[in-house]
């Protein structure tokens, strides 16, 4: 009876096998010979016997041998539950978010790019600190992510390669391998992710602390030497002590936040490039104007199409764009400026690629020339901009857009993207923080020796 075979299918699931029943329940039985048993014509008989009462030792394995029986019940229909959470969402993504199943719905890669875009709405939107992500969260984080991106280890192509046989001679079959743009993208998306999470989780033990200003009085909010930006009000304020952050942590912030510049940088560029990839839609081709010089507008042409030098920063400055809303339609009109003109060029060239096009190669051509210009205008505006809005054309190739793999890097590069600005405001905010506490201290400092050293009247 001791042996785990007298428990089929006991060990299959993981249970203790201490705890697998209760010692006092076991029936045994004995061979024991008494007077009557031996004159017995059957000779040795099976008599039941019967255990003594359980102890309080006993009653106590019991019930822990029943905690750890429900708690492992508890387990299964936890995962049973995520099992059918993932199971809803994938139906709900081929559905194409109609779970009427009525045909309403979005193209399966709209409706994945949207699926990681609310995750990082719900995840990320009501988070304003520099802290780590709440268990909870940082939970629903890893494993919805998982399940959007295990899609692509299902989106390959083929490649020729040389199988060997088992007599020594070879053959050339086709084998699969994954996408060439997923294989190069999404490694180094997940790997600034996780660059990403580390740097909230640098600061759980920082000096500075965070006050709600919607719990704040009026006069305390006035009192603050604390000013931010009016389209961030309501955001937590960051508070420091009243000499100021260390010498450490300050540098600190400050290495964090180029570390988080940089991956911003690097997740614009990933998504640029899988942008410029995806197909322009034709209804955004029906939109664009006859000409660039329509497009663009009489003032910006003439300082594009003027002189063998051009500098986009010189032209931003002549602009002086006050918000990112101005910023945005003069990135609407340039860019479409920009296709007129690619549509005349390819007419009498041929491009592989527009992003090797520069006016260094574009042998004078003047419709070369002017598209290399927008596109260096456009990066530029982006660039003092970062946190600039989707473009019309990015919108509908997005909305259009088809490809799942496409949707599913593009989707990932962007919200990694806004993840990583969202970081460097944050830390611009205490490093604000601490540069008006730091003054407000030098000040009294001041006062104080002055006090000291002025002669008492």
């Amino acid at each position: 009876m001791g042996d785990s075979s007298a428990f089929p299918g006991f060990h299959s699931h993981s249970y203790d096998r201490d705890y697998a029943r209760p010692l006092f329940r076991v029936a045994s039985f004995s061979s024991e010979r008494g007077d009557e048993h031996e004159h017995s014509p059957r000779g040795r008989t099976a008599s039941f016997k019967v255990v003594p009462a359980p102890s309080r030792l006993s009653q106590a394995m019991s019930k822990l041998s029943m905690k750890k029986l429900q708690q492992a019940v508890d387990d299964n229909s936890v995962e049973d539950e995520e099992m059918e959470l993932i199971k809803e969402k994938y139906t709900k993504l081929l559905l194409g978010e109609d779970m009427s199943g009525g045909g309403k719905g979005v193209c399966t890669a709209v409706a994945i790019s949207n699926a990681i875009t609310n995750l990082y709405a719900t995840v990320f939107g009501t988070c304003h600190r520099l802290q780590s992500l709440p268990p909870e969260k940082r939970s629903m984080w890893n494993r919805e992510m998982d399940c959007l991106l295990s899609i692509c280890e299902y989106i390959v192509e083929f490649a020729p390669t040389v199988q060997a046989r088992p007599d020594g001679s070879t053959h050339d079959v086709m084998a699969t391998s994954p996408r060439s743009d997923i294989l190069m993208n999404l490694p180094a998306l997940e790997k600034l992710e996780t660059m990403l999470l580390g740097i909230l989780d640098s600061f759980d033990k920082a000096e500075f602390w965070y006050a709600d200003q919607r719990k704040q009085s009026f006069s305390e909010t006035n009192k603050s030497s604390f000013k931010r930006n009016e389209d961030k009000w309501w955001h937590p304020e960051p508070c420091v002590p009243e000499s100021g952050l260390s010498d450490s942590l300050h540098r600190e912030l400050q290495h964090k936040r180029d570390q988080a510049s940089q991956i911003h940088k690097m997740a614009m560029e990933i998504n640029n490039a899988i942008l410029s990839e995806m197909q322009i839609p034709s209804s955004y081709i029906e939109t664009l104007p006859k000409t660039g010089k329509v497009g663009t507008g009489d003032a910006i042409y003439r300082y594009m199409s003027s002189g063998d030098q051009f500098s986009p920063d010189h032209l931003l400055d002549f602009l002086n764009l006050s918000s990112e809303h101005e910023a945005l339609e003069i990135a609407d009109r340039v860019e479409a400026a920009m296709y007129v003109w690619r549509r005349k060029a390819s007419m009498t060239h041929v491009v592989t690629k527009w992003e090797n096009v520069t006016e260094l190669n574009a042998d004078g051509d003047k419709n070369l020339i002017l598209a290399s210009r927008a596109r260096s205008l456009l990066l530029c505006l982006k660039q003092r901009f970062p946190g600039l809005s989707q473009t019309t054309l990015d919108t509908s190739k997005i909305h259009y857009n088809k490809d799942i793999g496409q949707a599913i890097l593009e989707s990932y590069s962007r919200v990694l993207e806004s993840l990583a600005y969202s970081i460097v405001s944050w830390i611009d905010d205490v490093l604000l923080a601490d540069e008006n506490a730091k003054q407000g201290n030098s000040t009294r400092i001041q006062k104080q020796v002055f006090n000291h050293v002025s002669p008492q009247r």
